[in-house]
């Protein structure tokens, strides 16, 4: 836990920690927000022009400011924040043993040392696993074995190639008894990913599960 966007930058990940969390209590009305873009089914990107055309009450306009701010603040940075509302995400229904949507355990991975930082503003938010209460699903006895029976070769580098190619690689189950931990609303998070010259293992997030009538979700992701 981090007390500033400074902090938030500035700290090295090292042994255990994977995962920066500035908490913060946001002021204004971010249904309002969402109210007012009227977004379609799915993922719908807003543009900071989109912000501003909004008639906004004065609670809403308190909002604005917050999702501008907060998205100077990592272009700053040189990043390239993008602020979504989302009523839910594609399944991957055609996965077979190991499932590669963004509702499952899964870290985030780059060619180039990078982090990834997100912000739930309003809706269900993210949800993290430890290092240590997770297992590849890769490295599951039953699932290898069925994802080698696709692959259809020998359990050697070739097929570790294979699951990198489909990203079989990235994504995580729950061991027994572990408890995932909420990014709750609000709190701006900078995690760690898989990627060359990290000093730590990625951060295991997932994707919040959609469910019939809930809230829009309002999330920045850089």
């Amino acid at each position: 836990m981090v007390d500033s966007f400074e902090a938030l930058i500035g700290t090295r990940f090292e042994g255990d920690i994977n995962a920066l969390c500035w908490a913060r209590q946001l002021s204004g009305d971010f249904q309002e927000i969402v109210d007012q873009l009227h977004a379609g089914d799915g993922i719908s990107t807003i543009e900071e022009d989109d912000l501003l055309a909004l008639p906004l009450s004065a609670a809403g306009s308190v909002a604005r400011d917050v999702l501008l701010a907060d998205q100077a603040l990592l272009r700053n940075q040189g990043l390239a924040p993008i602020l979504d509302c989302i009523t839910g995400y594609l399944r991957d229904d055609a996965a077979g043993a190991i499932p590669t949507d963004v509702y499952s355990f899964h870290v985030d991975s780059a060619t180039v040392l990078a982090d990834t930082y997100l912000c739930t503003y309003i809706g269900r938010p993210s949800e993290g696993l430890a290092n240590a209460a997770a297992i590849r699903r890769a490295d599951v006895a039953e699932t290898r074995a069925q994802v080698l029976a696709t692959y259809g070769g020998a359990d050697d580098a070739g097929f570790e190639a294979y699951l990198s190619e489909h990203c079989y690689d990235l994504h995580y189950a729950l061991r027994p008894g572990a408890v995932p931990y909420s990014f709750g609303l609000g709190n701006l998070w900078r995690i760690a990913i898989a990627c060359p010259g990290s000093p730590v293992q990625p951060c295991i997030h997932r994707a919040p599960l959609t469910l019939p009538g809930d809230v829009t979700r309002l999330l920045l992701i850089s």
